[in-house]
């Protein structure tokens, strides 16, 4: 199998047209989170059912959401984004189908949660445009892209309201089968399939082992309301969750092909960017949940102004728009001054808005204007998040990446509705036999949607730049997964390219595989390997398997500078062409780190002798004899202090020091010590 492969598009599709198709994709799979919400007061009668019983047609489609959305984007990573893209569309399609010509309250379920399957559609997407388009367009499409999760859920509200009174419910189900089914024609004729893929095989029992965790994790979430906080069910939720995490997370860490790269994910970009995620979407959905609650509240309440929910919907309109309306401007900001810039601007404005909003509860026009202005907040927030996500991890793990991302938005903005409904049902007040949340239990909202964006900022700030800083001295110091790394070279040093003028990135990358090896050929699991071009500018980077392979995603044929690493292993660091002949790339790490030395007593070696090491805290780190010349040798552990004793043959003769390791070789001899008593230094 050749190492690359070289994208050829004869007939190239319009960027904007791209562009459209997917965003409008993303705005009707956005549209069924919300298009059951005007419904549900009717429903238990349509349906005759209770009013707890209908909470499911949203709950069902919450559940799937968050379970297909990392799954499927993994799948995207592996088997085509494309593909994967169609299938979610498919599903929604399916879903709708069933809605509309089920008659019974069991086969709407079903049907919901079929639709719910689609959410992982808006993270596909997003890799997708980083894939496809010219790297000037991929910020300001990535912006208008994750506007897509408010812009649907905004709209959802006025447009199923108006279906619903003019033509009934099916026919709600029925349009979305008709755009549905128009938006896969659309995405088959005109989005490219990307030739970016991970290789390997899908992590059957780490999709399983998530799937039960995150069913619990938000069945709980969302019904702890309803069934009681401390209820059995809710507790056995909760428990379950945490022992199928406790069960996911190692063996995540051991499987060569892990359904989420939790190293990766662990890195502090990734870690700090997703927490923000949370944070962000908590304070988002207060405004979606509190607005309309709040228009359509009876004026006998003294605060409320007694809309109907069609009206209170198409209030929601400008919100939407608004998000439209600040995608470019979000991307202006990232380019200029790059995402986390923009992330702490979108969550600064959520802030204050929602402290705006706690004065600006007079009039109509005063909640609209609320509400739209924590929808540019969302927006600018909401765009900032990808950009910084693709920025730190493999590029051929962008999906699976992104899909992480918006779960753990899904995660928050369930616990928003979660305590949101505890807070509008627990401070209320009589009225005419009603009883009604207070202006109080609206203004709390606000208060805490607003400390939550403030965490988001306090979250965001200890984002690092990822940047690449080159030296008068020729010196280059480079930020990489690995760590920062100073490499010694002049330009003079290093081979000549040849200069080419600038080209699109999705048209000329190469995808290029190999392997890192040690000295003896077995391979070295986990290793990172990162490259640059000979600039200094980072193109990609890549985490090896458990069977020492990577895959790297290049912009284009040429020489780069390669960086290897990996934990109890010297770097090493060479100058790699990538051209069109190139058939792979075995990277070799030549030097083990060790901790070595010699043991000896009035100058003579004393072999047999037992070497321990162990941390300062007690726990056991290592051991080693030492060989007929007295010398012994142990795999170097994490950097950190510890304890070197030596314990001599006949176990009556021993001696220790504490020693302070580096990331580098390490030796440490006992000389000429008078072992006949134990040394502590």
């Amino acid at each position: 199998m050749p190492a690359h492969s070289v994208k050829s598009r004869p007939t190239r599709r319009p960027t904007w047209l791209i562009v459209t198709i997917l965003c409008l994709a993303g705005t009707v799979v956005s549209l069924q989170q919300t298009l059951m919400v005007p419904l549900l007061p009717d429903f238990p009668k349509i349906l005759n059912t209770t009013p707890d019983d209908v909470s499911w047609l949203v709950t069902a489609t919450l559940l799937t959401s968050a379970v297909a959305t990392p799954i499927v984007s993994k799948m995207a990573d592996m088997y085509g984004k494309r593909r994967m893209m169609i299938v979610a569309m498919v599903t929604m399609v399916i879903g709708s189908v069933i809605c509309a010509v089920g008659e019974s309250f069991g086969w709407l379920v079903v049907g919901r949660a079929f639709q719910g399957l689609a959410a992982s559609l808006i993270p596909v997407g997003i890799s997708i445009l980083r894939d496809e388009l010219p790297k000037e367009r991929v910020a300001s499409a990535v912006a208008l892209m994750s506007a897509t999760l408010g812009i649907g859920s905004a709209l959802g509200l006025p447009l199923s309201g108006l279906i619903y009174e003019s033509l009934g419910w099916e026919a709600i189900f029925w349009l979305s089968t008709v755009v549905g089914i128009l938006l896969i024609i659309g995405v088959l004729a005109i989005v490219p399939e990307s030739e970016l893929r991970t290789h390997g095989r899908f992590d059957y029992l780490g999709a399983v082992l998530l799937s039960v965790a995150l069913t619990a994790l938000l069945l709980a979430i969302s019904k702890g309301g309803h069934w009681g906080w401390t209820s059995e069910p809710v507790i056995l939720l909760f428990i379950t969750t945490a022992v199928f995490l406790g069960i996911w997370v190692p063996y995540e860490l051991r499987v060569s092909q892990p359904m989420v790269d939790l190293r990766t994910s662990a890195r502090r970009p990734v870690l700090l960017t997703n927490l923000a995620s949370l944070l962000v979407g908590f304070s988002m959905y207060a405004n979606m949940l509190a607005t309309t609650q709040q228009l359509q509240l009876p004026e006998i309440s003294g605060f409320g102004f007694g809309l109907a929910v069609t009206v209170a919907g198409l209030c929601m309109v400008p919100s939407g728009l608004a998000m439209v309306a600040f995608a470019p401007i979000s991307a202006g900001l990232t380019k200029r001054f790059g995402a986390k810039t923009t992330l702490i601007v979108g969550a600064g404005v959520l802030a204050l808005s929602y402290v705006a909003r706690v004065f600006l509860t007079g009039e109509v026009w005063m909640v609209i204007l609320g509400a739209t202005a924590v929808s540019v907040g969302t927006a600018i927030a909401y765009a900032a998040m990808p950009t910084l996500i693709m920025r730190a991890v493999p590029i051929t793990e962008t999906a699976s990446a992104n899909g992480l991302n918006s779960l753990l938005r899904a995660v928050g903005t369930s616990t928003a509705s979660a305590a949101i409904a505890a807070i509008l049902t627990g401070i209320v007040a009589q009225h005419g036999g009603l009883t009604l949340p207070t202006l109080n239990a609206f203004t709390t909202v606000f208060w805490l949607a607003s400390i939550a964006a403030l965490a988001a900022i306090a979250v965001a700030v200890f984002i690092p730049a990822a940047k690449a800083v080159s030296t008068a001295t020729g010196a280059i110091k480079v930020v990489t997964p690995a760590g920062a790394q100073t490499v010694k070279a002049t330009t003079a040093a290093l081979p000549k390219v040849a200069s080419q003028p600038e080209l699109q990135l999705a048209d000329n990358e190469i995808v290029v595989r190999g392997v890192i090896v040690g000295p003896a050929g077995k391979a070295v699991r986990n290793a990172v390997v990162t490259v640059l071009d000979l600039e200094g500018e980072p193109a990609d980077w890549s985490r090896a398997d458990n069977e020492g392979k990577y895959t790297l995603v290049l912009p284009r044929t040429g020489s780069y500078l390669v960086v290897s690493s990996a934990e109890g292993w010297a770097p090493s660091s060479e100058v790699a062409d990538f051209s069109v002949a190139d058939q792979g790339r075995t990277i070799q790490l030549r030097e083990r780190l060790a901790l070595s030395g010699t043991v000896r007593s009035d100058s003579l070696e004393i072999p047999g002798a037992l070497i321990t090491l162990t941390k300062p805290s007690g726990e056991f780190v290592g051991s080693a004899r030492t060989d007929e010349q007295g010398s012994y040798e142990m795999p170097l552990p994490q950097t950190g202090r510890y304890i070197l004793s030596v314990l001599a043959p006949g176990a009556s003769k021993a001696a220790a020091r504490h020693i302070l390791l580096t990331a580098q070789s390490s030796v440490v001899n006992f000389d000429d010590l008078p072992l006949s008593e134990a040394l502590v230094r």
